[in-house]
């Protein structure tokens, strides 16, 4: 590659700057680095020397082309030196007949591809199987695990873009996109529910069904709860494996009706005549006529 020539050039160039190299032929060597470098870092004159063993017009049977004149037996060495290749070891990259194997295309590994993928939220909170579509067009099973979250990245090794002169192929990088459930909520590995309660059942105490993520659950709620309240029930949240288990949380939701006819409105007077102020101790906050 360009790169490697570059630095194979640096190396001998440092090496054999007369500045440097105590060596009687230093100069001579450098010189020839030089020449070696002209031919190699400029495609048209390596192509040339590819073709006819030399920096030369092919037309005029000589004279040289860009000043450069090189015997291909030396410039067959100093290739060995800035790349270390044996002699006779094979046919030159540059198809001047000349060994090492130093320069053959190196194997590269393919580009990693990317996807995103949708799945519910249960798929993502208890995993599951996908099909995920490749670059190819064909498709694998993919694992979702238990606990993923949205944004979450799975590594397909191998199915990524093809390797080039035998190098392995590249990776697929498929992003989670999680659905939204019409009930849960999620923290982290913890699960959420609102549980909306009447004004009564917040004073007096009830008891409601919840669904869990399998199963469900009664969940008792004390007389005297507050909204926003959170009642937990351990362990029913989201298992992603040993020691990664979340918890349920219902979270009471007071909801006050919109409407009321006249018996309500009666009792609701009667209840509130009948209750505490809760604003009473509390500095700054004081009840007024509506």
């Amino acid at each position: 590659s360009e790169a490697e020539i570059r630095a194979a050039y640096r190396k001998l160039a440092r090496t054999y700057h007369p500045d440097v190299c105590s060596e009687k032929d230093a100069l001579e060597k450098f010189g020839q680095v030089q020449q070696a470098w002209e031919i190699l870092s400029d495609p048209e004159k390596k192509s040339m020397f590819d073709r006819y063993g030399r920096i030369a017009s092919p037309a005029a049977g000589g004279g040289t082309a860009g000043g450069v004149q090189m015997d291909p037996e030396r410039f067959s060495e100093i290739f060995e030196e800035m790349f270390g290749g044996g002699r006779g070891s094979g046919p030159s990259p540059f198809g001047g007949g000349f060994g090492g194997s130093a320069g053959r295309a190196s194997p590269r590994r393919g580009v990693d591809s990317r996807k995103e993928v949708h799945v519910t939220f249960v798929t993502a909170a208890r995993g599951g199987v996908e099909d995920v579509r490749l670059d190819n067009g064909s498709s694998v099973k993919v694992r979702i695990p238990a606990g993923i979250d949205d944004g979450g990245t799975l590594r397909l090794r191998g199915k990524g873009g093809p390797g080039l002169d035998g190098g392995e192929a590249g990776d697929m990088l498929v992003t989670i996109r999680v659905g939204a459930h019409p009930l849960f909520v999620r923290q982290g590995l913890d699960l959420l529910v609102d549980v909306p309660i009447t004004i009564s059942e917040a004073a007096l105490g009830a008891a409601v069904e919840v669904r869990l993520l399998q199963g469900s659950v009664k969940v008792r709620i004390p007389g005297g709860t507050s909204s926003g309240k959170r009642l937990r029930v351990r362990g029913q949240g989201i298992n992603a494996g040993p020691d990664r288990v979340g918890d349920f949380y219902a979270v009471v939701q007071i909801v006050a009706p919109s409407e009321l006819d006249d018996a309500a409105r009666a009792a609701v007077e009667a209840l509130d005549a009948a209750l505490p102020d809760p604003r009473q101790d509390i500095d700054g906050l004081n009840t007024v006529e509506p």
